[in-house]
């Protein structure tokens, strides 16, 4: 049984030593194009000594001659000195510097090759397919499935599933609360990502919390994140046991195990729901007709 739930270049500048001083800004020995070595102080007084500057200018713009790439160090000048002090002065064009988490004095830089334009190009659009259920509900199976059938349709997907992200990215987490709280967090930027190149990202994994996948699904704009939920329960996915895991657990020999004696929290308001109880089984390939057909419906696989 199924149900669907309706509807320009920067310049960069860094202390070098042996410049003279010029205008309001200390003459600049250029290395490669774009990256400026500036030294002393401006007329305003900030000492750029040993620290890092950085400028929203475009070296082509009119008020800076354009600066070339040598081979061997040169030295340029700002040209319109009196320009550049003000904006410093003021604020103006000046890059909001950001703090997140731990990560301090960072600067998000926007690509003139946006997400529309991905999608323009790749005929579709990027988006997270989030499959949640127990272990043995058949989640990579259906991303197996559900890949196979948009690519048979010239649709480009990528799979993140559970286990493969562990052999890499998260090998170095372990299967506590506070471990897999971030191997989904760690999932859900990824996918991000992927949705952000207009990728089509189908996240395959247990993930058994209500608010580390809720986290994610915060991560993207309205509709781009799609919550499929293997509803099959547990005395299925516990005769299946795949890995054997379930009797590893029964037997104490994993703690924490999902369904066992770590809960499962399923999604209580999720885009499609996918059931197999009883002697109603439903095929992977027809559960993925069924994914498919709703990204249809949503426009997804058109730009």
């Amino acid at each position: 049984m199924t149900s669907i739930r309706g509807a320009g270049p920067l310049v960069f500048g860094s202390s070098s030593p042996g410049c003279d001083e010029i205008g309001p800004f200390s003459s600049c020995r250029i290395a490669k194009l774009g990256f400026v070595s500036l030294n002393g102080t401006n007329v305003i007084g900030l000492d750029y000594r040993g620290k890092t500057v950085r400028l929203n200018v475009n070296v082509r713009s009119s008020f800076l001659n354009p600066i070339k790439a040598m081979e061997d160090s040169t030295t340029a000048s700002f040209t319109n000195t009196n320009y550049c002090a003000a904006a410093i002065s003021s604020g103006e064009n000046l890059h909001q510097m950001s703090t997140v988490r731990k990560s301090t004095n960072i600067v998000w830089h926007k690509s003139s090759v946006e997400k529309f334009d991905r999608q323009e190009l790749l005929q579709q659009k990027g988006c997270v397919i989030w499959i949640t259920g127990l272990s043995g509900s058949g989640k990579s199976t259906l991303a197996c499935a559900l890949s196979r059938g948009l690519h048979s349709r010239g649709k480009l997907a990528y799979i993140l599933d559970g286990d493969n992200v562990r052999h890499g990215l998260n090998s170095d987490l372990s299967f506590k609360v506070e471990d897999r709280a971030e191997n989904i967090r760690r999932i859900g930027e990824v996918a991000k990502l992927f949705a952000d190149a207009g990728i089509i990202c189908i996240a395959s994994l247990i993930s058994p919390y209500r608010k580390d996948r809720d986290a994610c699904r915060a991560l993207l704009p309205e509709g781009d994140f799609i919550e499929v939920f293997l509803d099959v329960p547990l005395q299925v996915c516990e005769a299946r046991d795949p890995k054997g895991l379930y009797k590893l657990a029964r037997c104490g020999k994993i703690k924490g195990f999902t369904g066992i004696d770590d809960p499962y929290e399923p999604p209580l308001n999720c885009e499609i729901v996918l059931q197999q109880k009883g002697g109603d089984l439903v095929s992977p390939s027809n559960m993925a007709e069924t994914v498919i057909s709703y990204l249809e419906e949503k426009g997804c696989l058109q730009a």
